[in-house]
């Protein structure tokens, strides 16, 4: 096993796509440019506290590296950069955004190919603007057990390799309203073929920067879609069809596993199609389209759990925009929107499919699922215990689903009853158990979850997390010795809690 300093580091990104001539963090516009040079800042005391084995076994290194995943001084073939990108913002262009608290260190050889290290709260850059560029424990333990949680599952995502307290108090105000306090800082090392996004290239367009543009496409293209072309109009709609799909696979994994991401900006939308920027994400708990985790979001709730294949349609929209000045028949971008639409409708059928237990979906299914989601919703029903408890249902009876409902006297019987009749006679009375048992996990993590590991590593206790860990390694496993303290409803002191019900986008 070899450490950080014999890695094999590369900086494509640094070295192919235009640069920042000033070199450190000070905040400020930057004009034409892709990236920043920039040093992460060194922590006071670096403590290494949470670490994925299975990551590291990708990368090839053992477990350690606390001072320079804190923060301190990168080891040789580092060339470590910021990402100038921009975005809209619940609807609205935001300008230039960037990596205001993420640096990436460079790119590494691995044995799922190159990727790229990034530390997340590790300092201020070009692009922090006001902020400090820190993170806090708090926010770094939800990014790191779920990033690795959402692996498990099969949602695409970024991972983590570690997570390593700086030994700072950094001040935050969690909810915005005026209560700043003091939480102890942390560093997540979060893990991906790139970060780009769709805003790293709406930026360019927005300031009339074609080459700058020109060059960035051609560098991704290149690097991470080596059997795309963009010499052309049909090369250019067939790579952005490529996003196009991976994004409709993301989002359908979402909506199986019941998956909020809270703040689905352009600039939190990977060209990879995987989940990035665990910022206030949530799990439904009660079956509600219409929830968002995220308090920023109170008022239009835009990005609610039942609206997020819409939006992410939307933000797509905004990338085929700043492709327009590469097209020559800009009227094909139209081609890809159709591609997304298409690659959903396949995957939220199959989905759909695979959580009832079904060989094939057929249009005649569309009132069965139709009317579960309607069911689902007349009373308080958890969704993952729902579905888990369907996979192993053994008649068309309500009562074997009672674990899932928040209160059993409230429950449709007569509804269910005429449901499930017709569920069971649809699968001949044998359902795919062995498919829905892939398709339903048991185990997510909850926010109540998350929150329990929080509240204990503030005391210094990293137990909760590493369990949690541990348990969310094989979420579709029974693990029969942790359902009674994990395979729960919500709480009840949970249900108001801040951090559970409510979070912000410092969250």
């Amino acid at each position: 096993m070899a450490t950080l300093d014999s890695l094999t580091w590369l900086s494509r990104f640094v070295s192919e796509t235009p640069g920042d001539s000033e070199i450190g963090g000070r905040s400020r516009q930057v004009a034409n440019v892709c990236w920043s040079r920039v040093l992460p800042t060194p922590s006071i005391d670096s403590q290494l506290h949470l670490w994925s084995s299975e990551m590291a076994h990708v990368l090839g290194i053992e477990k350690g590296e606390a001072e320079t995943l804190g923060g301190g001084t990168p080891v040789q073939g580092m060339d470590p950069y910021a990402q100038r990108y921009g975005g809209h913002q619940f609807g609205n262009w935001a300008g230039q955004l960037g990596d205001g608290r993420a640096i990436t260190l460079g790119e590494v050889e691995s044995k799922d190919g190159v990727v790229e290290l990034q530390l997340k709260g590790a300092g201020k850059t070009p692009y922090s603007r006001f902020a400090d560029g820190k993170a806090v424990l708090r926010s770094s333990i939800r990014e790191f057990l779920c990033s690795e949680a959402m692996h498990h599952l099969g949602v695409p995502t970024t991972r983590a390799l570690s997570l390593v307290t700086t030994g700072e108090d950094i001040l935050r105000d969690i909810m915005y309203d005026g209560n700043p306090a003091h939480e102890p800082g942390a560093i997540v090392c979060r893990v991906a073929p790139s970060f780009i996004r769709f805003g790293s290239f709406q930026i360019h367009t927005a300031t009339g920067d074609v080459e700058t543009l020109r060059l960035l496409v051609e560098h991704t293209v290149r690097t991470h879609f080596p059997t795309h072309s963009v010499e052309d109009d049909e090369g250019r709609i067939a790579w952005l069809s490529c996003i196009a799909e991976d994004t409709a696979l993301m989002i359908s994994h979402w909506m199986r596993v019941g998956f909020v991401h809270g703040v689905m900006n352009t600039d939190n939308m990977s060209i990879h199609g995987l989940t990035i920027d665990y910022g206030p994400y949530g799990w439904l708990e009660d079956y509600n389209p219409g929830w968002t985790p995220n308090t920023t979001d109170s008022s239009t709730r835009r990005y609610r759990y039942g609206q997020q294949p819409q939006i992410a349609a939307w933000n797509l929209a905004r990338l085929l925009e700043s492709m327009v000045p590469l097209m020559e028949e800009p009227e094909l971008l139209h081609d890809v929107l159709t591609a997304y639409t298409d690659a959903f409708d396949v995957h939220h059928n199959r989905m759909w499919a695979e959580k009832l237990g079904l060989d094939v979906f057929t249009s005649g299914d569309e009132s069965l699922v139709r009317d579960l989601n309607a069911l689902l919703q007349e009373v308080e029903t958890d969704m993952t215990i729902f579905f888990r408890l369907l996979c192993s249902i053994q008649s068309p009876d309500v009562s074997e689903l009672s674990h899932a409902f928040y209160d059993d006297q409230t429950i449709p019987i007569e509804g269910w009853k005429s449901w499930l009749e017709r569920w069971w006679a649809r699968v001949d009375s044998m359902p795919n158990r062995s498919i829905m048992k892939k398709a339903n996990p048991k185990y997510v993590l909850r926010n109540w979850m998350a929150q329990l590991a929080i509240d204990a590593a503030h005391s210094g206790d990293y137990s909760v997390c590493e369990r949690l860990h541990q348990l969310l390694l094989n979420p579709y496993d029974e693990q029969l010795e942790q359902e009674d303290e994990w395979f729960q409803k919500r709480p009840e002191w949970a249900r108001s809690k801040v951090g559970c019900s409510m979070l912000s986008c410092s969250s």
